[in-house]
């Protein structure tokens, strides 16, 4: 019965709340539309804290939705032993980097008075969460060799059960605690989305793109000449 719900119901329950709850809040409250940025009281461990976030969650992430999406296109790419090796130690690679860069992003909500004063509840659990699903991700990869191959066989038939409104996780079922609740953790994450900061991952200044140059126009004084 429990596992009914954390995987047949909750998932469901977590993107209709992402999705409604995300258009709810930009439509009542545009202006919280951002990350809220603490930049101007602490910049250096801001800096290397989410570029390494960024530049190590946002292919994980990728590969995670891709190969859940097409499992057939995925395994011709691990047909491979070598590619898969090198697969398998890129992810782990990525995976340690975004690591570091949430542990740094949360040490400075921690240790830097200047962010600690402006750091919410609900930063403190969306930091924690993202901390730990890295984490548990990081763990998977050392622990359970190959997962870009079982994945194929486990979480991708789950996810278009999903898809399909048909959820079926029997897949899931054999697999180790530690991956199930990678896998539900994940959907807790995305439960989080329209209440916390996490809605910036929406509002990329995409029309920048497109829009006019701006024009910036200066208004500097001159000196006077010396009368001597």
């Amino acid at each position: 019965m429990i596992e009914t719900f954390l995987f047949g119901v909750f998932p469901y329950l977590a993107l209709v709340f992402a999705v409604a709850g995300g258009i709810f809040r930009y439509l009542r409250y545009p202006f919280t539309y951002t990350s809220l940025s603490s930049e101007l009281l602490e910049k250096r461990w801001l800096f290397w804290g989410s570029v390494s976030w960024h530049f190590g969650i946002i292919p994980v992430l990728l590969a995670h939705l891709g190969a859940g999406l097409f499992p057939a296109q995925a395994a011709a790419v691990h047909a491979s032993g070598a590619v898969t090796f090198l697969l398998e130690a890129a992810g782990l690679t990525l995976g340690l980097l975004a690591g570091i860069g949430i542990l740094m992003l949360a040490g400075r909500r921690l240790v830097r008075p200047e962010a600690a004063a402006v750091t919410s509840v609900m930063d403190a659990i969306v930091l924690a969460v993202l901390a730990i699903q890295v984490m548990a991700g990081i763990a998977l990869s050392v622990l359970y060799r190959w997962g870009s191959i079982w994945y194929l066989d486990t979480a991708s038939p789950w996810f278009w059960s999903l898809v399909r409104l048909k959820p079926d996780f029997s897949a899931i079922h054999p697999l180790p605690l530690l991956v199930r609740f990678h896998m539900f953790n994940g959907f807790v994450a995305i439960a989080l989305f329209p209440i916390s900061r996490l809605v910036h991952l929406v509002s990329m200044p995409v029309s920048y793109l497109w829009r006019p140059f701006q024009v910036v126009i200066g208004n500097r004084r001159r000196k006077k000449p010396d009368p001597s």
